[in-house]
């Protein structure tokens, strides 16, 4: 088991996000922004190996504007050495890697325009972990998608246009279950019609499941990943007080991790942490999770 957090890291004086406004695009304003996020994504990295987080999703936010119109620079090939030297560094040291794009990519989408720009979105995610050289159990995570009035339509939709998306992308991708709208058994029949795995989310399955257990949960979902995906990744949070349901927690619940872990044993998985505080909750998780025989830090 390896245990993560998403994107950014609070005690590091460095972002890996940093952009610009559109209206400002030139060429030296994205090769600025991409050296420093690539050598914030480094020491991001380092960090996280000194504090045993072997598994981090990396922000889409890398290479800004990557994927759109305006960028026709080749960052790709300004930026080769650095990323494979990334890319080194986390096989090096056995790390996972994810990245999760935002909620404008949608496959099931009815708009060809939206969908042709969800292509270029999910490509730009596959290209980086591509140039990191990193193997197939680097995932780009993704929710179904609308329902567009009319749920069984949208999901055939998504297993049609699955069918459209560019190998690169399709060899990487993993859907996952949401709070509100697709839940396990959603997610199940598109991996019937697709064969793509199932990225379990323990909070959305809380908020909005299909009646199933932890533990039966678990098993459906294990059985979607195959060797070459890697063991299952989950996400883990927990309801903020007093907030609406599905309100991710602003830092962990130890009482409630310790008991998920040992609602889920035997079940192994690498864990991203989606909580507020980021670094800081997944330095209480390890913690906890150092007696149990599933997490094996470095």
């Amino acid at each position: 088991m390896k245990i993560g957090y998403p994107c950014l890291n609070w005690t590091l004086d460095c972002k890996a996000n940093r952009s610009f406004r559109l209206a400002n695009y030139s060429q030296a304003r994205l090769f600025e922004s991409v050296a420093n996020n690539l050598s914030c994504l480094q020491k991001i990295l380092e960090y996280n190996l000194r504090h045993g987080f072997h598994f981090f999703r990396i922000t889409s936010d890398l290479v800004p504007f990557a994927s759109h119109a305006v960028c026709t620079a080749a960052w790709q090939s300004e930026f080769a050495a650095q990323f494979e030297k990334t890319g080194s560094f986390i096989r090096k040291h056995e790390m996972r890697i994810s990245m999760h794009p935002g909620q404008y990519t949608l496959v099931n989408t009815p708009s060809e325009k939206v969908f042709q720009n969800s292509i270029r979105e999910l490509r730009y995610h596959a290209e980086v972990l591509d140039l990191m050289e990193l193997d197939t159990t680097a995932k780009i995570q993704l929710h179904i998608g609308g329902v567009y009035g009319d749920k069984a339509a949208s999901l055939q939709r998504f297993v049609d246009q699955f069918a459209l998306l560019p190998e690169s992308v399709q060899r990487r991708l993993v859907i996952e279950n949401d709070d509100r709208m697709y839940h396990l058994d959603d997610c199940l029949y598109i991996h019937e019609k697709t064969g793509i795995p199932i990225l379990f989310d323990v909070f959305h399955h809380e908020v909005f499941g299909n009646g199933d257990s932890l533990r039966t949960a678990l098993e459906k979902v294990r059985k979607t990943w195959r060797d070459r995906d890697g063991i299952p990744l989950l996400d883990y949070s927990s309801q903020k007080p007093g907030a609406r349901p599905g309100s991710h927690i602003e830092s962990i619940d130890i009482r409630h991790f310790r008991q998920f872990l040992e609602d889920s044993v035997p079940y192994d998985f690498d864990l991203m942490l989606e909580i507020k505080d980021k670094e800081t909750s997944a330095l209480q998780a390890v913690a906890a999770a150092r007696s149990d025989a599933r997490f094996t830090p470095k």
